[in-house]
Order: structure tokens, then sequence, then C-alpha cells
């Protein structure tokens, strides 16, 4: 048998807790789509990206697409091991990093 008061606060409580998880989630939603028709938007009319030409990626810088670079422990190599490429993991694509692989400005 828990007071009528202390049964009240609780009730209250759980009301407004409720109410903010609610607004939280709605709220997300609703930004989610805003931020969606922004994007659309934005990409309709913006110009395409000059370094990538549009695509969003270009080929690994570092590799050169091989997937794999030459690398050696010693200063003075006496042998070369070929390890994959830190820049694409072996991908071979990179994100362009002038329009963030959107491809437009």
């Amino acid at each position: 048998m828990i007071p009528k008061p202390l049964r009240v606060l609780g009730t209250g409580a759980a009301l407004i807790v409720g109410g903010v998880a609610t607004l939280r989630l709605v709220s997300s939603f609703a930004l989610g789509a805003i931020g969606a028709i922004v994007e659309k938007r934005q990409k309709k009319f913006a110009l395409p990206c000059g370094q990538c030409k549009g695509r969003g990626f270009y080929m690994c810088k570092l590799c050169k697409g091989n997937a794999t670079i030459q690398w050696s422990p010693l200063s003075d190599p006496l042998f070369i091991n070929p390890c994959l490429c830190p820049t694409c993991d072996g991908h071979r694509v990179q994100r362009c990093l002038n329009c963030l692989g959107k491809g437009y400005y």
C-alpha cells in the first residue's frame, strides 16, 4: 500500500518522463525528414565536385589503385613487404575529401 501523495507524485513523474521521451522521438524523426528534403534539394541544384567529377570517390592516391603498398620496417630495407593500404583498406578507392563523398558542393 503506497500512500496517495506518493502515488500521485510517481504518476506525474512517469507522465513527464514519457512525454519527454515521446518529444525526443518525434523531433528526431522530423529532423531526419527535414534533413533528407534539404539534402535532396541541394543535390538537385548544386554543382558537381571538380575533384571526383560528381562520383564521391576517386582512385586511392597512396596505393594508386593496387590495394597494397610496399613497406619495410627498416630505413635500409633488406626485404620489402607488401601490406594492405591503410588509406583505402584494400578497396582501391577513397572517399573524396573535397566534397566528403557527396559528389557535389
